[in-house]
């Protein structure tokens, strides 16, 4: 099963520097029914102007993903650490008992990016931070794990949750699957280009949340990229 959400009906928050789309109930944008899918929580499209940022703020108890799409963001936070993670670039913040942290724009140009927030397996685990390069031409045409909290998943950043974060970029007309199992959802976005699922078109940066399904399968209608959070049921 698969049901849509265009991107012109998301929540929308514009804050000047902050460009914000909310595919789920975020800050001053309620939905009662768009609260979460399974385990993921919050699916934020920021547009984030040149030279400006989110200070120094807290997190707890949430396994925090951020795709860049275009741009750089820089990093910093209570733990000491510090990077830059830019276009075609994956940062996980696992925030755990507790962490402050900033994330601004240095650069000269808009930053866009995806920040996904998946509940944890369990309260409590120790805040952590890291940053990994993921080229898209190792993508091409098949679905590669950017985030995973799975032990097999040896190659991705880590993430402290039943959950997965998997990337691909697909050239028009090839179909790529993932086998997602029918105990399990997934929230699928194009951040470029559309796609075919189950006879329905998803458009960029439309959500698609999908559910009883054994393997997903994907056409591109257009050269696409596209972002999947594999997660699991919760009521």
């Amino acid at each position: 099963m698969i049901e849509v959400r265009s991107f012109n009906s998301l929540g929308h928050a514009n804050h000047g520097w902050l460009d914000a789309k909310h595919h789920f109930s975020f800050a001053s944008y309620y939905d009662p029914n768009h609260m979460h899918w399974g385990d993921l929580r919050v699916w934020n499209d920021d547009a984030i102007a040149a030279g400006t940022g989110f200070g120094t703020h807290p997190h707890k108890d949430m396994e925090i993903i951020t795709y860049v799409r275009e741009g750089a963001i820089t990093h910093e936070d209570s733990l000491g650490n510090k990077g830059r993670t830019e276009a075609g670039d994956v940062q996980v913040m696992s925030a755990g008992t507790g962490v402050y942290h900033s994330e601004y724009n240095h650069e000269d140009v808009t930053t866009r990016l995806f920040q996904i927030w998946i509940l944890p397996n369990r309260n409590g685990h120790a805040p952590s931070w890291g940053t990994r390069t993921f080229p898209k031409g190792e993508r091409a045409n098949q679905f590669v794990t950017l985030a995973s909290g799975f032990d097999e998943d040896t190659d991705a950043l880590t993430i402290n949750a039943d959950a997965r974060v998997v990337g691909a970029t697909i050239r028009k007309g090839e179909i790529v699957e993932y086998p997602l199992g029918k105990a399990r959802l997934g929230y699928l976005v194009p951040a470029t280009g559309s796609v075919e699922i189950e006879g329905t078109t998803v458009h960029t940066r439309d959500g698609a949340a999908i559910s009883e399904t054994e393997t997903l399968k994907v056409t591109a209608l257009e050269d696409t990229e596209i972002v999947l959070v594999d997660t699991i049921y919760q009521p």
